[in-house]
């Protein structure tokens, strides 16, 4: 299945940017949604951002809606994170997702929703990578 990797978390003051990146091992991620997930120790995993495959289509939650932007480079199998005026509260590890066309999760973790566009079926995962922020 495809591998994930992230980079690009660290320590960050209050009010200050980071950005997230993602490398996916083969091509056909091009094909699919890919997104981004944080979670918080005791907490369940939570949805952060998707892109559709072509980069045409972009949702948030509303937790971080005009603070994040999510971007893709199709040419380089990769999805970006850029966070901005980051809080304490978007402290969490964050994790890449893709849609892989297949039932099969790399964690076992596996999340669906309905968007605008259409389903969204996430099934492969990264390591994480920590975000803090702190005030």
């Amino acid at each position: 299945q495809v591998q994930l990797v992230e980079s690009g978390g660290g320590s960050v003051q209050a009010g200050d940017s980071l950005r997230l990146s993602c490398a996916a091992s083969e091509s056909t991620v091009t094909s699919y949604a890919m997104g981004w997930f944080r979670q918080t120790p005791g907490k369940e995993r939570e949805f952060v951002a998707v892109i559709s495959w072509n980069g045409g289509s972009t949702y948030y939650s509303d937790s971080v809606k005009g603070r994040f932007t999510i971007s893709r480079d199709n040419t380089k199998n990769t999805v970006t994170l850029q966070m901005s005026s980051l809080t304490p509260d978007d402290t969490a590890v964050y994790y890449c997702a893709a849609e892989t066309g297949t039932a099969s999760s790399s964690d076992g973790y596996r999340y669906t929703r309905l968007f605008p566009d259409g389903q969204v079926d996430f099934t492969a995962w990264g390591q994480g990578t920590q975000v803090t922020v702190s005030s």
